[in-house]
């Protein structure tokens, strides 16, 4: 019996590599690009790894058709890629982020199984309706546009049993981040003190959210951005800044009185 088979766009490091984990941790073969290849091996034999520069259209469709003929036909897809290089952020997002994306799906969408479960996941961020101030503009509407891209394919692609979903991530501690959250114990308080659920996320906690968006369990689930942040946004600016202030006792909100 041939194992599904899953590609994961950015998957050598972070939450692509967790994905990966997932993936494999669920029965799949995976097909993983990147722009380099990983730091270190996943150690399993059902991961080939194809290193390829999302920037080059050309070869992210050669990569897509490859790894189809090498591995067959596909039944998941998840796009994690973000542009971490140099020179113009705009450019260089919107080709990595939106462009990579839509040409990785067009690519694949008529090669998926012919049966099974099939999905396509978006990785995205919170960044797609809040500003986050320390990323530039480029990668606020990257991420609005992820948003808006799965909704499109998600009825592009219905008829086809294909289903596609987004997920808005908040603030993720990532395996490489570990150490420096350890060591910052200030910093690490802050956001547990912050986030409802008193904790902060993980690259792990994501990868089982693109995992249940993919299997059979969400089969009725296309077109949805699901927001996997802690419930950090849930939160109304004035009581988040009364509980996180020394004031804690002060009405920074009043009620006015009516005149009669």
């Amino acid at each position: 019996m041939k194992l599904p088979h899953a590609l994961v766009v950015g998957g050598t490091r972070g939450i692509g590599r967790s994905v990966v984990q997932r993936f494999l941790a669920d029965g799949l073969k995976v097909s993983v690009i990147g722009r380099r290849p990983p730091a270190k091996s996943f150690g399993m034999t059902d991961v080939r790894c194809w290193p390829v520069d999302l920037q080059d259209g050309d070869a992210v469709a050669g990569a897509v058709a490859a790894i189809i003929k090498v591995g067959g036909p596909l039944s998941r897809v998840a796009c994690l890629q973000r542009f971490r290089g140099e020179g113009d952020d705009w450019q260089g997002e919107m080709a990595t982020t939106l462009m990579a994306t839509r040409q990785i799906i067009d690519a694949a969408a008529g090669k998926f199984a012919r049966s099974g479960d099939r999905a396509i996941v978006v990785v995205s961020s919170i960044a797609d309706r809040f500003v986050a101030s320390e990323q530039p503009l480029s990668y606020h509407v990257a991420k609005a546009g992820l948003t808006q891209l799965a909704r499109y394919y998600a009825v592009a692609l219905a008829a086809q049993g294909i289903r596609v979903n987004a997920i808005s991530s908040g603030t993720i501690v990532k395996d490489e981040a570990r150490k420096f959250y350890r060591a910052q114990k200030a910093l690490r308080e802050l956001y547990e003190d912050m986030i409802p659920l008193g904790r902060m996320g993980t690259a792990a906690e994501i990868a089982s959210v693109v995992s249940f968006l993919c299997s059979r369990d969400a089969s009725f689930m296309t077109g949805q951005s699901l927001v996997v942040d802690g419930g950090i946004s849930l939160q109304w600016h004035e009581a988040l800044v009364r509980r996180m202030s020394p004031l804690k006792n002060l009405a920074v909100t009043r009620t006015a009185k009516r005149t009669k």
